[in-house]
């Protein structure tokens, strides 16, 4: 019979599939159609070669082999579709008549997963069947998880092992060799492990393994290994005890894995977390790390701690003008010099310092960088703070020595400033902080020098910190006032304009101007500040204009940081209009030096404040660094000659030049002139003959509110108590001052 027949219904699919070989066609069709009504899909063939070539082509679920066939029987059959790829361990069922041992021994020896006497009980057979299905199922899934796991472990470079008491070979996985660079073959016992140790390693390896066996406990270790094709790996070793019913150890179980770029890996983020990626120096969070161990030391062994802090002067300069590769190089080679005068700062790693001994905490002693053009020293043992200043001065003389940037010779120097525990504080904090205020004193005094830490500098840093929060708020919170010191005509001892000067009520107290100014030039906060001043002044101009007939102007000190604002112009223009007042009314005093800072920036703002009708004066004149050559170029109306000239006036010959020379370049230029800071009579008169006629001064008015200016002119036009030229000299006659003031 020659026939092949698949029968199924729609969900074949599901159905187990099952290839039915027998040469009885009435045994073959009673079978067929008992497995189909039992949920079976039957594909049939009447001899063992047409089952081969069946096969060739489609996979069933399970096979079920008459054993005894003409031609290729079921013994043959089988052993042939072992033999064929992708059947190895497909379920084959034999069916035979024979229930002799020999034919059932002959059958698993061909391959035949199971057996079964040829009857009639379909439904034992159906379930036999399905039993196998189950099975090999069980053995496909257990076959993958295997796969799954070898693959897993290969990926993650790990092995199994398992080794017992009394044997001296260690039975690895296959993956397991592969870690150690072996194959399948090779052996892989202790000693041969041993071997791959290096020997400083070694012995410490082999005394945790003696004691792990003599207690029974758990191995978590990793050992670097020498492996044959001359590679160095880090190996992680885990192995849990057995113990069998008596709870004696009868061997271990574990895994090794390869974690060299774990290890690797984690160095490198351990590096980058507590190292400089830039000069490799230990960075604040390792300085800060090495400092608590100094500091915990020099408790127990009763001796100072020492931190540098070390700021590299004008760096600044370099890289604005060289580019940043030069500063990188520049940084580069001062870390360099650094660690050449300091003894232990090349034991820099974490890991090589051993505490050994009481002296062990000396290679905590590196230098390090803080960012930026910031270093820092740390000196875990001094004897005192002689000691520390010589690390210093070798560090300036270190730095001395000409550097190359970008293949250019450079020059530089730093500024040091230096913080002992206990002296200067009990936690690193408080050192790096102290260490830094004497580092800023040392560039206030010149730079290129060392400078210890003084409990008084800590006290004005504290003041200036204090100052700085407030003056914040002073704003907001109305603290700001202006006073106002009238400058006067001594021909006529009449109020001809004034002044207003800024003060901070703070507290109920008067914070004099040298003390906040400075401090809000240097946060910025000295531009709201001024804009604030100018329309202040805009509104009382209009106030006085109101009382007493003003109609002179109120000068108001425009800092140099105004002129970086890119509407200026148009925010004072805003003002005036706001307040409604006339331009004239405002006059604004720049300083010489503060003009020349930024000529180009500011000559086009001053051109249009001018064309405005606001009067531009020059303060403080006669101090600046520059060439006279811009009075011919800017719309200045007024030079206010400074109170350092005058002071002198009638006692030394050079004062008198001075302000002689002023006034004569001030009527060729036709600008007019006035003298500020006049306390004595003396001084006016000097200043009267030489041609200035409008002085500003303690002799007529110190500065004073805004309410307290229409009291002084009511007092002094009364008793006419102003000094006045006209009286001294004769050449006004007996004139007296006037009761309107201009």
């Amino acid at each position: 019979m020659n026939r092949l027949t698949s029968v199924g219904t729609d969900d074949s699919q599901e159905q187990p599939k099952v290839l039915l070989v027998d040469d009885d066609e009435v045994n073959l069709l009673l079978t067929s159609i008992a497995l189909r009504e039992r949920g079976f899909s039957i594909t049939e063939a009447s001899s063992g070669e047409q089952a081969l070539q069946i096969i060739s082509e489609w996979l069933p679920d399970v096979v079920v082999l008459d054993a005894v066939m003409p031609g290729l029987d079921g013994f043959a059959t089988c052993q042939e579709l072992r033999h064929l790829p992708g059947y190895e361990s497909v379920p084959v069922l034999m069916l035979t008549g024979l229930d002799d041992e020999a034919s059932i021994t002959r059958a698993y020896e061909v391959g035949a997963t199971d057996f079964f006497i040829k009857c009639t009980q379909w439904s034992l057979l159906a379930g036999r069947l399905r039993y196998l299905l189950r099975a090999s199922r069980t053995r496909h899934e257990l076959e993958r998880s295997k796969a799954t796991l070898a693959r897993a472990q290969d990926l993650a470079r790990m092995g199994s092992f398992d080794w017992r008491q009394g044997v001296t070979d260690i039975v690895f996985s296959m993956e397991g060799m592969r870690v150690f660079g072996l194959g399948g073959r090779d052996r892989l016992g202790l000693k041969r492990i041993l071997r791959m140790i290096a020997p400083e390693e070694r012995q410490s390896f082999e005394r945790i393994l003696r004691e792990v066996l003599d207690h029974g406990t758990v191995l978590c270790n990793d050992i670097q290994v020498n492996l044959h094709d001359g590679r160095q790996r880090i190996l992680h070793i885990e192995a849990e005890p057995e113990f069998n019913e008596l709870a004696a150890l009868i061997g271990y179980t574990g895994i090794v894995q390869d974690v060299t770029d774990r290890r690797v890996a984690e160095d490198k983020i351990k590096h980058l977390a507590n190292f400089d990626t830039l000069t490799g120096l230990p960075n604040r969070r390792q300085i800060f790390w090495r400092s608590e161990r100094a500091i915990e030391h020099a408790k127990r062994l009763n001796h100072h701690v020492a931190l540098l802090q070390i700021g590299v002067d004008r760096f600044k300069i370099i890289n604005e003008n060289l580019g940043h590769h030069a500063g990188d190089e520049l940084l580069i080679e001062v870390s360099r010099r650094l660690r050449s005068c300091v003894k232990h700062s090349e034991q820099v790693m974490e890991g090589n310092m051993e505490m050994t001994g009481m002296r062990g905490h000396r290679t905590l002693e590196a230098v390090g960088r803080l960012g930026a053009d910031e270093f820092v020293v740390l000196l875990p043992e001094i004897v005192n703070e002689a000691e520390a200043m010589d690390t210093a001065s070798r560090i300036l003389q270190a730095l001395r020595d000409p550097m190359m940037a970008a293949g250019q010779e450079c020059f530089i120097t730093a500024s040091i400033g230096i913080a002992l525990f206990p002296a200067h504080g009990l936690t690193v904090a408080d050192l790096l902080r102290n260490a830094d205020v004497a580092m800023d004193l040392a560039k206030s005094q010149g730079r290129n020098t060392a400078q210890l830490y003084d409990l008084q500098l800590a006290s004005k840093g504290r003041v200036r910190l204090d100052l700085d929060t407030a003056l914040h708020k002073a704003l907001e919170r109305d603290e700001l006032v202006l006073y106002y010191q009238p400058k006067i005509d001594v021909r006529t001892s009449k109020m001809v304009g004034a002044e207003a000067l800024m003060r901070w009520v703070r507290d109920g107290k008067l914070i004099p101007p040298i003390d906040f100014i400075p401090l809000a030039e240097a946060t910025g906060l000295i531009n709201a500040m001024s804009l604030w001043a100018i329309t202040q002044a805009a509104r009382q101009a209009k106030v006085w204009q109101k009382q007493f007939g003003f109609d002179a102007s109120i000068a108001v000190n425009l800092p140099s940081r105004l002129f970086e604002l890119p509407d200026l112009v148009d925010k004072i223009q805003a003002i005036l209009d706001q307040e409604g007042v006339p331009p004239h009314f405002l006059e604004l005093e720049i300083t010489e030096t503060g003009l020349m800072k930024d000529l180009q920036g500011v000559v086009p703002s001053l051109h249009r404040l001018n064309q405005m009708g606001i009067e531009i004066s020059i303060d403080d004149f006669g101090t600046g660094y520059s060439s006279l050559a811009y009075l011919t170029t800017l719309p200045i109306s007024e030079l206010k000659i400074d109170r350092s000239f005058v002071h002198d006036l009638g006692t030394t010959p050079q004062s008198s030049a001075v302000v002689s020379a002023i006034i004569a370049l001030a009527r060729a230029l036709g600008l007019r002139v006035i003298a500020e800071g006049v306390e004595e009579v003396s001084q006016m008169e000097v200043l009267y003959n030489l041609g200035c006629h409008i002085c500003q001064g303690y002799l007529f008015a110190r500065p004073m509110p805004a309410a307290d200016v229409d009291t002084w002119l009511t007092n002094t036009e009364a008793d006419q108590s102003l000094p006045r030229v006209a009286l001294l000299s004769g050449d006004m006659g007996s004139s007296a001052i006037s009761s309107t003031p201009v």
